[in-house]
């Protein structure tokens, strides 16, 4: 195996998040605009690329990899790539070999992928899903079918996955809802996820009027909640758990704003375009794609991910400032780089 992957700050990189593709199925008002303009489809790259890259960081050390989008699911041949990359799953923390292959979606199109999923290897998955009510789920992901997406969900649930669900907490929208879903994800015995939102480009929607500090919600959580700390060895994101006695299942919150999770960080973000991003709030990447396709070596490619590496900060700045003024980050969406 190479040198394992570690950043200027010492940390050791791991955990590796790649973005299939940019195209979603929804226009979630938080993660994208309305009325999107999609990367040309010779701009992404193809699974054969993404297969190369993966088997590099997996050789460097990186023993957990998340499939992103836009919406995975709704690339061609999702599922074929998934169990390319399921046959590097070794046992017993081998060099070399995964730990865990996960996959982040919307549920809608999980009802026919999900079997597929878990032959491939993949154990768990997250769905995004910020209502239970139709005609609000409907409003948020401005073209998402509720049905469809916890149909998918059960569907998930049965095959055997494990299923965290994911709520972006938005201040006037969402926040009359938490108990319901704290009870529902018991019922259906998935955890529970509440993430801040993140000022990631132009969605037409103002950041700033949404925000809401997930520590005012624990607070007002554990006024209904038995809520108990839990430790999370190993732990490959920024979510920060919590067991809720009356349940049985974990709550997670992930606090990008109120609390920077960043020290910590053992992750990078592999775009659909081939851009690598060291934090979800870089402005820069280094371009993976033109190395690929100008024919460089998989030294060559080693060299640059080093190069980005170096250059990896030691936390984000997303901001939104408390004078009112405009929320700052990066001008591309999420969909972009991968939730």
């Amino acid at each position: 195996m190479q040198s394992s992957l570690i950043d200027s700050s010492g940390r050791q990189i791991s955990y590796l998040r790649v973005s299939v593709t940019d195209r979603c199925d929804m226009r979630c008002v938080y993660c994208m605009a309305e009325d999107m303009q999609f990367l040309p489809r010779p701009d992404v790259l193809s699974f054969q690329e993404l297969g190369r890259l993966c088997d590099i960081f997996i050789d460097r050390g990186v023993k957990r990899i998340r499939l992103t989008g836009g919406e995975p699911l709704v690339r061609r041949d999702i599922d074929q790539f998934i169990s390319s990359l399921g046959e590097r799953i070794g046992r017993g923390g081998e060099a070399g070999t995964l730990e865990e292959l996960t996959l982040t979606t919307n549920g809608s199109l999980l009802a026919t992928h999900a079997q597929a999923l878990v032959d491939a290897g993949v154990c768990r998955i997250n769905v995004s899903l910020d209502s239970l009510r139709p005609e609000r789920f409907a409003a948020i992901t401005r073209r998402g079918h509720f049905d469809r997406t916890i149909a998918g969900i059960h569907a998930a649930r049965e095959a055997g996955l494990l299923v965290r669900i994911n709520t972006v907490a938005m201040k006037g929208v969402n926040d009359d809802e938490f108990d319901d879903l704290i009870r529902w994800c018991g019922e259906i015995g998935a955890d529970w996820c509440l993430i801040e939102t993140m000022p990631m480009g132009e969605t037409g929607e103002d950041r700033r009027d949404q925000y809401l500090p997930l520590h005012d919600v624990k607070r007002q959580l554990a006024k209904n909640w038995t809520l108990e700390p839990v430790f999370e060895k190993g732990a490959a994101g920024p979510a920060r758990y919590m067991r809720i006695v009356e349940t049985g299942q974990k709550v997670g919150f992930i606090t990008p704003l109120s609390h920077n999770f960043c020290d910590a960080c053992n992750r990078v973000r592999l775009a659909c375009d081939g851009k690598l991003y060291t934090c979800l709030s870089s402005r820069g990447a280094v371009d993976l794609r033109a190395v690929l396709r100008a024919g460089g070596s998989d030294d060559d490619i080693r060299a640059l991910i080093d190069e980005a590496l170096a250059r990896k900060p030691l936390r984000h700045d997303f901001l939104i400032p408390q004078d009112g003024g405009n929320v700052q980050g990066p001008s591309r969406l999420m969909s972009v780089t991968g939730g």
